[in-house]
């Protein structure tokens, strides 16, 4: 028998973008001060985005509206994934960092396809 799911906190997908920001913000630490108004600002921003679209999304109750802020956070991780591509392209980026947190996005979109398909 499943639960049915009263929160967004209960969600894994909403868990996982949680996971992808606390990333972000460690990663972006150590960036250059010259990017704190730039890339770290704009990393920072698209990675809060993916689990609050997630949540809010979850709280409009209305199947469409849900789908429209699911498809959002998808655009969301593309967003990122390109910003962690650029700052891997400017030496920001450890190879070993850049791999996980785009694994963690592919992971959490493919649970949105799946979640979308479902509602």
């Amino acid at each position: 028998m499943t639960e049915k799911i009263k929160n967004f906190q209960d969600l894994r997908i909403w868990q996982k973008g949680i996971e992808v920001v606390k990333d972000i913000y460690i990663v972006t630490k150590k960036f250059p001060k010259e990017e704190l108004y730039g890339l770290t600002s704009q990393m920072r921003r698209s990675a809060v985005s993916i689990p609050s679209n997630i949540a809010e999304g979850f709280r409009r109750y209305h199947n469409k509206e849900y789908k429209q802020f699911l498809y959002i956070t998808m655009g969301s991780c593309a967003e990122l994934e390109t910003q962690i591509i650029i700052g891997h392209e400017l030496n920001y980026f450890t190879d070993n960092d850049k791999i996980e947190i785009i694994e963690k996005l592919k992971y959490i979109c493919r649970m949105i396809n799946k979640l979308i398909k479902k509602l």
